[in-house]
This record gives structure tokens, C-alpha cells and sequence, in this order.
């Protein structure tokens, strides 16, 4: 199974495969810096031990959805689940499910590559 059917499916099928395939560009509306800029964020909240583990080799740390909240605030959380079109709490419990994952499929070698 591919990345892209992990993500519709992890959705319930909320998502298509051509907005799956968009999200790193809807990162980037929302996100100056994109999915690097998200990381940055991440790690300036207080969770660089979280991303640092995403990147890295080894077991992958979870974050919560209440992390990602405070990390990311209600503008961008609202945005992202607008440009996936679905609710918020639906978007950011995808996040915290599947950003771990995908940012450690996107850095093989410990740098998140584009």
C-alpha cells in the first residue's frame, strides 16, 4: 500500500487521491517554509525531541492533537482542514496521526527532502 492510499485511508476515504497527493502543497499555503517550515514550528513550541525522532532512525515519537494545537494555533489548524475540506478536529487528528510517519518516510537520511 502507498503512502497516498495510507493517507485516504487513514481519512475514511474523506479524501481523494489528487488532494492526498496535494497535501505538501496545501502545507505550504498554510505554512511559510512548508512541511520544513511546520518542522521549525514544531521544534520552536517546545517538541524538537518529537521531530528530532521523525527525522532520525529509530522509533518515531507521537504528538498529540492538542500539541499540534498549541504549536500551530487555530489560524493554520483552520486553514489545513479548509484546504483539505474537512473539519478541524478531523484534520488535526490526521495530522497527529500520520505526521510522524510521513516526515520519517520523507528523511531517509536524517534531512526532510522536498
Amino acid at each position: 500500500m502507498s503512502l497516498l492510499d495510507n493517507l485516504k485511508g487513514a481519512l475514511g476515504g474523506a479524501l481523494g487521491q489528487a488532494e492526498a497527493a496535494a497535501l505538501p502543497a496545501i502545507i505550504a499555503k498554510v505554512m511559510p517554509g512548508g512541511l520544513q517550515g511546520m518542522l521549525d514550528q514544531l521544534s520552536q513550541s517546545g517538541y524538537g525531541q518529537q521531530v528530532s525522532s521523525w527525522l532520525g532512525n529509530g522509533a518515531n515519537q507521537p504528538i498529540t492533537v492538542e500539541q499540534l494545537r498549541t504549536a500551530l494555533g487555530n489560524a493554520h489548524i483552520d486553514e489545513i482542514a479548509q484546504h483539505l475540506g474537512i473539519p478541524a478536529d478531523k484534520a488535526m487528528g490526521f495530522l497527529s496521526s500520520h505526521l510522524p510517519g510521513v516526515v520519517d518516510q520523507l528523511s531517509p537520511d536524517g534531512n526532510l527532502q522536498q
